[in-house]
């Protein structure tokens, strides 16, 4: 907890440990499908981060049954499972509530070599800085919320949001990398900063090379900031 990590780990043997995390939000999109591949990726990311592999997962359901149709949550959980089926990934269950608010995300377990784990805190003067994503996704999701964002847009983000750390973990352990972190709620600046806490090293961002979404840019100007920043 000290160095707030992406996920807890948990030694069983010299050669094996498990990754434990959980994750779930409020819908970001309008359509049910791409919020259950968005949520699913998302709760995936953080074994991804610490270089582990993914194996099972259970569904966290906060649904108002006398608000929506079933056929939504039909299609969030497609997309969750096909999600977790993209990502070699199987589903063990989940549980579900009836509630005002509708939410969903994935209880997930992960395993990795101890020796192979990959924490925030591990950086070393020297090392360069990689995204594997453009940044401005909080801005933009913010932006689709207030119906400020326009189709295209939505669907050039969704596919970003969607797409799994799968490949860019597996050629982090290639490399040998020394930290990594992902970026979510609390933006570049929040999640980098830990990393460079907990690393004792200062970070050198030169800003005009970061790759981010041209229109988030636009849309922080007129305030859609989302809360975590």
């Amino acid at each position: 907890m000290e160095s707030l990590d992406n996920a807890g780990v948990y030694q069983l043997r010299k050669d094996l440990a498990i990754i434990q995390t959980v994750d779930f939000f409020t819908p970001i999109v309008d359509d049910p499908y791409t919020f259950g591949q968005i949520a699913a990726a998302n709760a995936l990311s953080d074994v991804y981060t610490m270089g582990g592999t993914p194996v099972t997962a259970l569904n966290l359901v906060s649904f108002p049954t006398k608000k929506l149709d079933i056929s939504v949550l039909k299609e969030i959980m497609r997309g969750g499972v096909d999600k977790m089926r993209e990502a070699g990934v199987i589903l063990m269950g989940g549980h579900s509530i009836d509630d005002p608010e509708l939410k969903y995300g994935l209880s997930v377990i992960g395993t990795v070599h101890p020796a192979r784990l990959i924490t925030n805190g591990g950086a070393r003067a020297g090392d360069k800085l990689v995204l594997t994503k453009p940044l401005g996704t909080g801005i933009i999701s913010t932006a689709i919320k207030a119906g400020a964002a326009d189709t295209a847009l939505i669907k050039k983000v969704s596919e970003s949001m969607a797409t799994l750390n799968k490949k860019a973990s597996a050629i982090m352990q290639e490399v040998g990398v020394h930290a990594c972190t992902d970026i979510t709620g609390f933006g570049f600046l929040g999640h980098t900063s830990q990393m460079a806490k907990n690393s004792g090293v200062s970070l050198n961002i030169k800003a005009v090379t970061v790759p981010y979404f041209a229109e988030a840019a636009k849309f922080a100007k007129q305030g859609f900031c989302p809360g975590g920043l």
